[in-house]
C-alpha cells in the first residue's frame, strides 16, 4: 500500500524557486534504455515539492520516495529485482543474505545481515541496528505516524488500545527497561548480533515482502536525532547526504559502501541532486528543450504538455514513457465530519469525472474510471464492484445530476444539519498545491454546484500526508490514492478501511456498519487460502463502495521524461516509478 506521490498529476504540488542545477559532461543521445552504462557525472532530478514527504525510514511511505531513497541511501532487508520486465516483482535479498527464513508456521521470520554492510561513518551494520530502526516506528509521540503499520499489526507485542500505536511498547525514546524487554522478545538478535528474528502473533506467509520497505531498515542509535532525523538520515547505501536545504538535496558517494556487500546497486553518477521548488511548467520546458541533458523529471508531465512529449512535433529528443500503474485515485470522505451517506453519495454522482479525466489526458494518458479500490494489476483480487463507474447503470461519466439532486433532497429530510453544511458553508477538500488546481477546481466546483453542493479547497503547500493523517487537521475530504505494496488486497482493503491498517483517512469507525466490516476484514486478513481470501476481499470492496467511505476517481498512468544525457531509465513496476538504481549519465 503506497500513497500517491507528487508524480500523480491531479494531487501534485507546485512551487516556484530559483533554478540552481549543475550540468555534467554527456555523450551522444542514444536511447536511454540501450546505451552502455558509464560512471561519473551528476544526475539532476527536478521536483516542484519544497521537500520530500519523508526521508526517515520509519516514515517513508510513498512509492516514488521509497524507490528513490532505497536506490541511493537506504538499504532494506529484501528488495525487488531491478529489471525492466515483469520479473521485477520477484523478491531478492538486499541487506540480508536471503529473502528470509520462516519458521513456527511463518510466525517467526529470520534475516541474517550481510558481512561488510556499513553506515556512512564506517560502523558495521548489525542486528541491533535493524532492531532499533524497526522500533522507531512505535515512537509516534516523537515521529509522525506516517509509515506502514504492519509491525504494529503483526509483531507479538501486548496490545494497549490507549497507546497511539496500539501496543504496550512506546518506542525506544521513552521505553522503560520492562517495555524494552518486551520489544527485545518480539524482535530478537542472535548471539553474534548478525541475525534478526521477527516474532509475529499470527502466521504471515509474505512478511518478507514487507521487509522491502524502509521501516525495518537499520538506524544507528548514536546518530538518531529523533524528529530531526528526517532532515539528514544516516546512509547505508552507495550515497550519503551532503546537503539538504530549501533549495536541493545533494547526495555524494559513500566511501564506506561496498559493492561486495550489495548485490542490488551499481552507483554510476558521482552525485545525485534533487532540485526542490521548480514550477512544473519550468520543469517541462527544461526537458522539452533539453537545456539540462542530464535532467530527469521527478514529477509527472503536466497534462497540457503531454502532446508535446508524445506527439513528435515539438522536437523533443529526450526519453519518455507512458505506463499504467497499480495506483487507484480516490478522495476520502472524513465520515466523522460527513456522516450522511446521502450527501456522500450525491457528491459521487454529481462529479464530472469525464471532464477531469479529459483534462488529465484522457484514457490514453491519465487512466480509466475506477471500478474498485483494488487495482486491475492485482488480477487475483480485482473485479468491478458494480457500484463505481461504468458497471453501474446509474453512473454517467459527466455526472448523473438528477440522481445527485434527489439524494440531496433526501438528505435534507434524513440529515438536515449535514445538508445545511453542504449547501451553505460548504464541504472542505484537502488537496496538494499544484498548477493544475487552477483548472480542476473550477471544473469540480461547477459540477457539485449542479446538485446544490458547495465545496471549498484547503490547498496544502507542504507536508500533505502528515497534515491529512492528523484527525485534528484533516478536513471533510482528502485527495489521495493507493497502490498495493505487493499483489494482495490485504495491503489495500484492510489498510484503507480500518484504523489498524494505518491509513484510514475515511475516519469511518463511527459508521453503524463499521464493526461488522472490521470483523470481516480481520477474518480475511488471516485467511491463508488465497482463492477464498480473494473472494472475501472482493466482497469487502463492494460493501465499502456501497457506503461511499471514499469517492473513487481513476486508475493512474505514469509519464516520466528525461534528457538526452540520461541512460538506463525504465519503468519499474514494484513502485510504479523509474528504477533509480540503474540511472547513469551518458
Amino acid at each position: 500500500m503506497k500513497r500517491f506521490t507528487s508524480r500523480n498529476r491531479v494531487v501534485a504540488l507546485s512551487a516556484a524557486a530559483a533554478l540552481v542545477i549543475t550540468t555534467a559532461m554527456v555523450s551522444g543521445s542514444a536511447n536511454a534504455a540501450t546505451a552502455t552504462p558509464k560512471t561519473g557525472g551528476i544526475i539532476n532530478l527536478l521536483t516542484h515539492q519544497t521537500r520530500l514527504d519523508a526521508m526517515d525510514p520509519a516514515q517513508v511511505y510513498t512509492g516514488r520516495d521509497i524507490a528513490f531513497e532505497s536506490a541511493y541511501l537506504i538499504r532494506t532487508l529484501t528488495s525487488f529485482k531491478h529489471v525492466a520486465t515483469s520479473a521485477s516483482t520477484q523478491l531478492t535479498p538486499d541487506l540480508a543474505t536471503t529473502t528470509g527464513v520462516p519458521s513456527n508456521k511463518a510466525k517467526d521470520w529470520s534475516f541474517t545481515i550481510r558481512p561488510g554492510a556499513k553506515f556512512d561513518d564506517g560502523k558495521p551494520v548489525t542486528c541491533a541496528d535493524v532492531s532499533y530502526g524497526s522500533s522507531r516506528y512505535f515512537a509516534q509521540d516523537v515521529l509522525a505516524p506516517n509509515g506502514p503499520a504492519y509491525l504494529a499489526q503483526w509483531l507479538n507485542l501486548p496490545a494497549d488500545p490507549k497507546s497511539a500505536n496500539g501496543t504496550a511498547y512506546p518506542g525506544p525514546y521513552k521505553a522503560t527497561a520492562a517495555q524494552q524487554a518486551i520489544w527485545n522478545k518480539a524482535v530478537s538478535c542472535s548471539k553474534d548480533n548478525m541475525t534478526v528474528t521477527f516474532h509475529l502473533k499470527l502466521s504471515i506467509g509474505d512478511f518478507n515482502y514487507f521487509t522491502t520497505y524502509p521501516t525495518t531498515s537499520p538506524v544507528e542509535k548514536a546518530r538518531d536525532t529523533g524528529a530531526k532525523y528526517d532532515l539528514h538520515i544516516v546512509s547505508t547505501g552507495p550515497y550519503k547526504i551532503q546537503t539538504n536545504d530549501k533549495n536541493s538535496l545533494v547526495m555524494v558517494r559513500n566511501k564506506y559502501w561496498s559493492k561486495a556487500s550489495d548485490p542490488i546497486r551499481t552507483p554510476y553518477p558521482d552525485q545525485v541532486v534533487l532540485q526542490y521548488g521548480l514550477d512544473q511548467q519550468v520543469q517541462d520546458q527544461i526537458l522539452l528543450s533539453d537545456s539540462i541533458p542530464n535532467a530527469v523529471g521527478f514529477d509527472n508531465i503536466l497534462p497540457t504538455n503531454l502532446t508535446k512529449f508524445f506527439g513528435g512535433n515539438s522536437g523533443f529528443k529526450g526519453g519518455v514513457y507512458n505506463k499504467p500503474t497499480a495506483f487507484v485515485g480516490y478522495i476520502a470522505f472524513n465520515v466523522s465530519k460527513m456522516p450522511c451517506l446521502d450527501v456522500r453519495e450525491a457528491m459521487y454522482y454529481a462529479r464530472d469525472a469525464k471532464a477531469i479525466l479529459d483534462y488529465a489526458g484522457g484514457e490514453v494518458y491519465a487512466g480509466s474510471y475506477a471500478q474498485a479500490l483494488t487495482s486491475p494489476a492485482d488480477t487475483t483480487d480485482y473485479t468491478p464492484n458494480g457500484i463505481w463507474g461504468p458497471g453501474n447503470p446509474n453512473w454517467k461519466p459527466s455526472g448523473n445530476v438528477a440522481l445527485a439532486q434527489s439524494l440531496m433532497d433526501k438528505a435534507k429530510v434524513d440529515c438536515p444539519a449535514d445538508w445545511t453544511k453542504a449547501t451553505t458553508t460548504g464541504i472542505t477538500v484537502d488537496v496538494r498545491t499544484s498548477s493544475t488546481l487552477n483548472d480542476t477546481i473550477p471544473i469540480n466546483t461547477a459540477a457539485y454546484a449542479r446538485a446544490g453542493i458547495k465545496v471549498n479547497y484547503n490547498i496544502i503547500q507542504s507536508g500533505y500526508y502528515p497534515t491529512v493523517m492528523n484527525p485534528a487537521k484533516q478536513s471533510d475530504m482528502s485527495a489521495s490514492g493507493w497502490s498495493y505494496d505487493w499483489p494482495n488486497a490485504s495491503t489495500v482493503i484492510y489498510d484503507l478501511y480500518t484504523p489498524q491498517g494505518g491509513f484510514d483517512l475515511s475516519q469511518n469507525t463511527a459508521d453503524p456498519a463499521y464493526k461488522a466490516y472490521e470483523a470481516a476484514a480481520t477474518l480475511a486478513l488471516g485467511n491463508t487460502d488465497r482463492a477464498s481470501q480473494a473472494k472475501q476481499w472482493k466482497a469487502l470492496d463492494k460493501l465499502a463502495a456501497a457506503k461511499f467511505w471514499v469517492l473513487p476517481t481513476t486508475t493512474i498512468n505514469d509519464q516520466t521524461a528525461w534528457g538526452t544525457g540520461i541512460g538506463g531509465l525504465y519503468f519499474w513496476a514494484p513502485q510504479s516509478t523509474p528504477d533509480y538504481v540503474k540511472l547513469y549519465v551518458k
